[in-house]
């Protein structure tokens, strides 16, 4: 997962997990990505991948994480900004997911986060993608 001019990291820990889950979001199709830019001048993208029970059991977990990270290893070098965490997490149907289709949820949500990050957004933070905040348990 790594290219000669972006250098791609895993994210391990699930502080940083925590961290990207309260950043901007956006959901397309199959997947949800979720954006941190971080605060270190690094050039480093990491990326986390996550797939909860609702997708199925552990055998159908494993694939669709599979089916994410393989995903993320086409787009990310293209479009992911440096400096950024990113979490992407399995929706349902993210297994049975045409491939080209599951390529531009995960190309479209990366794009969508890139733009509203460079948008000039002149009434303070940078509101959630879905213009609403997330509502908290």
């Amino acid at each position: 997962m790594t290219d000669a001019a972006l250098s791609i990291q895993k994210l391990t820990r699930r502080s940083e997990f925590l961290a990207c889950a309260k950043a901007p979001y956006c959901a397309r199709g199959a997947v949800v990505v979720q954006a941190l830019p971080r605060e270190d001048d690094s050039a480093l993208v990491r990326v986390g991948f996550t797939a909860t029970k609702r997708i199925g059991g552990a055998v159908q977990r494993n694939r669709a994480k599979r089916r994410l990270r393989e995903a993320a290893r086409q787009i990310l070098p293209l479009i992911a900004s440096p400096g950024t965490d990113y979490v992407i997490i399995a929706r349902t149907g993210v297994i049975t997911r045409n491939w080209t289709r599951l390529l531009d949820d995960v190309k479209s949500a990366l794009l969508r986060l890139a733009a509203d990050r460079k948008a000039p957004h002149v009434n303070g933070p940078v509101p959630s993608p879905a213009g609403n905040p997330r509502p908290r348990s």
